[in-house]
C-alpha cells in the first residue's frame, strides 16, 4: 500500500492528513469553528459536504475517518449500487449491535445516486445505525432527496483563493524538491479557478515535461505550464486573467456581442476553466439583464450545464450561443439594485418580526397565539391580489424594487403600477371592496 500510495497522483500524496493541514474552508476548519468542533468531538452527525470540485470535500471526509472512533465505510456513487448500499447498513447494523461501534458512511457523488438508492439510505438515518456523510458538486436542494436532506446538515465549500492555491503549489514543489519561477506559478494559479486538484494536475505534468530539460535542478517554467494544458496562456498572471474576464463581462453588459465573443475566444484559447466562464454568464444574466429578459438566466443555465455534460471543445459553441444572447438582450440591472435595499434594510434597520397575520398557522396551537389571524387568501379575490401588509411596519414603506422601461419590465409596468396606486389608494384594505381591476 505504503508502494501505491507514493507512486500515485501528486494530489492524493500532498492529501491532508489532520485538519490543520487544509488548506482554505477556514469558516469550516479553524479554530472553533463548528465542523472542526464536531470532528474533534467525535460527534459529527450525518452532513452533506457540497462544493466546487477540488476544495477539499474528499479530504475533509478522509480527515474525519482518520479522527472518528467509529468504522468508517466508503462508498463511490459512480460504481456503487442498491446492494452495495444494503450490505454497507447491515454491516453497520450487526457492528452497533454486537460490539457497540458506530459507523460513517461516506458516499462520494453522492448525486449520482437515483431516488431508490437515497430512499435505502434514509431507515439507517433515521435510526441512527449509520452517520451519513455524502460529498456532491451538485446544488443538494435539487439532487438530493428532501427526506434525506432535511436529516443532515448540509456544510458548503467555497472555492480556494488565489493565495490558498498558491499555498498548494508551493506545498508541492516542495514535496517534489523543485523550483518553479513566479511565471509559472501565476499561470497554475490561474488556470486553477480555485480548484487545488486541477493546479496539482497541472503542475504534476508540468513537473515532468520540466525534467525532460538538461538543467539541473530542474525548473519548472511558464512553457512547462502551456504544455501541461495543452494551450496558449494569453493571460500568464491573475492580473489578466481576472481583466480578460472583466472585459468579457462589461461587453455584454454594453451589449457588444462581437466584443463579448473576442474576449470568450481569448480566454479559451488561454486554456480558461469553461466552467469560470460559465458561472460569469450565469451571474451576468441576473446582474445586468434580471426581468428585462428573464430568459437570459435560463439560456446562461443551460450553457453552464451544457459545460459539465458536452465538455470542450463542443461545449464553446454553448459559451458563445449564451454570451452573444446575453448581450443581445434588454439590460437592467433593478433586481440587483432591489436587492442591495432590501439588505442594507436588514442589516442597519430597525428588529423587525413577522406580523402575526403572515405567520406560519399550520401547528396545533397556532391559532391560538394569534398566528394567520386576519390573512387575506389572493386567490380568493377575482384579480388574484388583495391589499394587505406583507412586510413589518418598519418598514413598510420603503420601495425597493423599481422596474426599468427595458425589455419584459417594461410590458410588466403598466399592470404593477396599476396595482400600486390601488393599494396606495385602499391604505391596505382587503380588496374585496373594490371591483376594480388593474388589468
Amino acid at each position: 500500500m505504503d508502494r501505491l500510495a507514493s507512486r500515485g497522483p501528486l494530489a492524493a500524496r500532498l492529501r491532508p492528513r489532520h485538519l490543520d493541514e487544509i488548506v482554505g474552508q477556514g469558516h469550516l476548519v479553524g479554530r472553533g469553528a463548528p465542523f472542526r468542533t464536531l470532528v474533534e468531538q467525535d460527534r459529527l452527525t450525518s452532513a452533506v459536504l457540497w462544493g466546487p470540485p477540488g476544495t477539499g470535500k474528499t479530504t475533509l471526509a478522509m480527515v474525519v475517518a482518520s479522527m472518528t472512533a467509529k468504522e468508517f465505510v466508503a462508498l463511490s456513487a459512480v460504481s456503487a449500487g442498491v446492494s452495495d448500499v444494503r450490505r454497507a447498513i447491515d454491516d453497520a447494523r450487526s457492528r452497533l449491535g454486537e460490539h457497540g461501534k458506530g459507523t460513517i458512511l461516506f458516499i462520494d457523488e453522492v448525486h449520482r445516486f437515483s431516488r431508490a438508492q437515497q430512499d435505502a439510505l434514509l431507515p439507517a438515518v433515521e435510526e441512527g445505525v449509520v452517520v451519513l456523510v455524502g460529498a456532491t458538486t451538485e446544488n443538494p436542494y435539487f439532487s438530493v432527496n428532501p427526506p434525506l436532506l432535511s436529516r443532515s446538515t448540509l456544510w458548503r465549500l467555497d472555492p480556494l483563493e488565489d493565495g490558498d492555491v498558491r499555498l498548494v503549489v508551493a506545498r508541492a514543489l516542495e514535496a517534489e524538491a523543485i523550483g518553479a519561477d513566479e511565471e509559472a506559478i501565476d499561470a497554475v494559479v490561474s488556470v486553477a479557478d480555485g480548484d487545488a486538484r486541477m493546479a496539482l494536475g497541472t503542475l504534476e505534468t508540468a513537473i515532468a515535461l520540466a525534467g525532460t530539460r538538461p538543467e539541473s535542478p530542474p525548473v519548472v517554467r511558464i512553457m512547462d505550464v502551456r504544455q501541461a494544458r495543452g494551450a496558449r496562456m494569453l493571460h500568464q498572471g491573475q492580473d489578466a486573467h481576472y481583466d480578460q474576464a472583466s472585459a468579457f463581462i462589461k461587453s455584454i453588459r454594453g451589449s457588444d456581442p462581437d466584443a463579448a465573443l473576442y474576449w470568450l475566444a481569448r480566454m479559451l484559447e488561454a486554456g480558461e476553466d469553461p466552467r469560470f466562464v460559465a458561472r460569469r454568464l450565469v451571474i451576468a444574466a441576473s446582474e445586468d439583464i434580471g426581468l428585462a429578459d428573464p430568459l437570459a438566466l435560463l439560456v446562461a443555465d443551460a450553457a453552464s450545464r451544457a459545460v459539465e455534460v458536452v465538455g470542450l471543445p463542443e461545449a464553446r459553441l454553448n459559451l458563445a450561443e449564451a454570451a452573444v444572447y446575453l448581450a443581445r438582450a434588454p439590460k437592467s440591472n433593478r433586481v440587483t439594485v432591489a436587492l442591495g435595499r432590501a439588505l442594507r434594510d436588514v442589516a442597519g434597520g430597525p428588529r423587525a418580526d413577522v406580523p402575526a397575520h403572515l405567520r406560519d398557522a399550520h401547528y396545533r396551537g397556532a391559532s391560538a397565539l394569534g398566528h394567520g389571524e386576519g390573512y387575506l387568501y389572493p386567490h380568493d379575490d377575482p384579480r388574484g391580489w388583495v391589499e394587505q401588509q406583507y412586510r413589518p411596519t418598519e418598514v413598510a414603506s420603503n420601495v425597493y424594487y423599481e422596474p426599468s422601461g427595458h425589455g419584459a419590465e417594461q410590458g410588466s409596468n403598466h399592470w404593477w403600477e396599476s396595482r400600486a396606486r390601488l393599494t396606495a389608494q385602499h391604505g391596505g384594505s382587503s380588496g374585496r371592496e373594490s371591483g376594480e381591476d388593474p388589468t
